[in-house]
C-alpha cells in the first residue's frame, strides 16, 4: 500500500500532462490567404483603335496588352474575344503585361482576371474593346451591340417592355440600328430602324424571344450583334 501510495501521485502527474501539457504541439490556424483585386486595365485602350502592334503579316500583329498590378495577386489570366466570330482565348502571365499575337482589321474585347496562390478567389477587372487596326482605312465598322435590357438568358414578365443595349464606334459616327425580334432563332422578323438604342415592345407570355442589333455607321459600315435571348412569364 505505501507503495501504492507513492506511485499513484506519479501516474496522475503523467496523465495530466499527457492530457493538456501539449499546447506547443497544437496546430495552430493558419491565416487564409488574401483575395486578389481586380487590375485595372492600361493598353488597349478602350473603345480605341490599337495602332501600336508589331505587324506580322497583312492579317496578324502582335499586341502588347498592359494593365495596372493587382495587390495579392501571383498571376494573370487575360481573356480575348473577337467580336466578330465570339471566340475567345486566355492567356497566362506573371506580370502586368502580355504580347498576344491577334488579327489585324478586327474587333475585340478584352479583361484580365487576377489570381493568388493560397486561394481559389479571383478578381475580373472591367472589359475593354478594341479596334486592331488593320490595312490603313477611312472608317471603321461599329463594335457589335451588347445587351442591356433584357438581360440574356433572364426572365421577365408580359407586356410592353423596353428593349435596351448598347454600341460603340471609334469613329463615333453610328447612324441606325435595326431591330430584329421573333421566337425564331436567328430572329428574321424587322421591327425597326431607329437612331436610339432603346425601343418599346409587346411580348407574350410563355414564349422564348430571341432578338438581334445590326449596327450600322454613317460610311456603310455595318456589325451584327449576337442573338439574345429571354423568356416571358
Amino acid at each position: 500500500m505505501n507503495t501504492l501510495k507513492h506511485i499513484l501521485p506519479i501516474i496522475i502527474a503523467l496523465f495530466s500532462i499527457g492530457c493538456g501539457g501539449s499546447k506547443d504541439g497544437e496546430d495552430t490556424p493558419t491565416t487564409p490567404a488574401p483575395s486578389p483585386l481586380a487590375a485595372t486595365l492600361i493598353f488597349p485602350a478602350n473603345n480605341e483603335t490599337c495602332n501600336e502592334g508589331v505587324i506580322i503579316s497583312e492579317t496578324e500583329s502582335t499586341v502588347t496588352f498592359k494593365w495596372n498590378s493587382a495587390e495579392f495577386t501571383d498571376s494573370y489570366l487575360v481573356n480575348i474575344t473577337n467580336l466578330e466570330t465570339n471566340t475567345s482565348q486566355s492567356i497566362s502571365s506573371e506580370t502586368n503585361e502580355k504580347s498576344i499575337t491577334i488579327l489585324r482589321g478586327t474587333p475585340f474585347k478584352w479583361n484580365v482576371v487576377s489570381k493568388a496562390k493560397g486561394t481559389n478567389s479571383t478578381a475580373q477587372s472591367s472589359d475593354w474593346k478594341f479596334y486592331n487596326a488593320g490595312i490603313p482605312q477611312e472608317s471603321h465598322a461599329p463594335f457589335p451591340a451588347e445587351a442591356v435590357f433584357p438581360k440574356p438568358g433572364s426572365s421577365i414578365n408580359a407586356g410592353t417592355i423596353t428593349i435596351k443595349w448598347n454600341a460603340n464606334d471609334v469613329d463615333n459616327d453610328i447612324s441606325t440600328y435595326d431591330i430584329y425580334l421573333d421566337t425564331n432563332n436567328p430572329p428574321s422578323t424587322f421591327v425597326a430602324a431607329q437612331t436610339s438604342n432603346s425601343i418599346d415592345l409587346d411580348v407574350a407570355s410563355g414564349q422564348i424571344y430571341y432578338w438581334q442589333i445590326t449596327t450600322k455607321d454613317r460610311a456603310g459600315n455595318s456589325s451584327q450583334s449576337q442573338v439574345f435571348e429571354f423568356k416571358v412569364n
